[in-house]
């Protein structure tokens, strides 16, 4: 089960390090503006934002690799870094997109759970 646990982590880190290439990199390019389907004068007026936020996904990436790094001795890092994921999950679901509580706070939230039990 601690196996599943760190392949879930793992993919949550994974999926936020997408989401800082996504709006660090990709947002006002044609990949980003589809994912996120913006105009072009939103994303480009709105890209400072948006690095910003990519930025803040990096750091839970981090988080989470560092605990991974750490095998069991970093579970209480992985469950903090979680639990971070899962909170910006329900606030972005809340604030700006329902569809990130399924891409977000699922994720993190299956990911906790499995770190739970194992």
């Amino acid at each position: 089960m601690a196996t599943l646990s760190h392949i879930a982590v793992g993919l949550v880190a994974l999926l936020h390090i997408y989401f800082l290439v996504l709006e660090m990199f990709f947002w006002d390019k044609p990949l980003g503006m589809r994912v996120f389907r913006l105009t072009l004068d939103f994303a480009k007026a709105s890209k400072p934002l948006a690095a910003n936020q990519g930025l803040y996904n990096g750091f839970l990436a981090a988080g989470l690799i560092w605990g991974l790094s750490l095998g069991a001795a970093g579970d209480p890092i992985k469950l903090f870094f979680l639990l971070c994921v899962i909170a910006a999950g329900l606030f972005g679901a809340l604030t700006a997109n329902k569809k990130i509580l399924f891409v977000q706070a699922l994720p993190g939230a299956a990911a906790l759970i499995l770190l739970l039990i194992s």
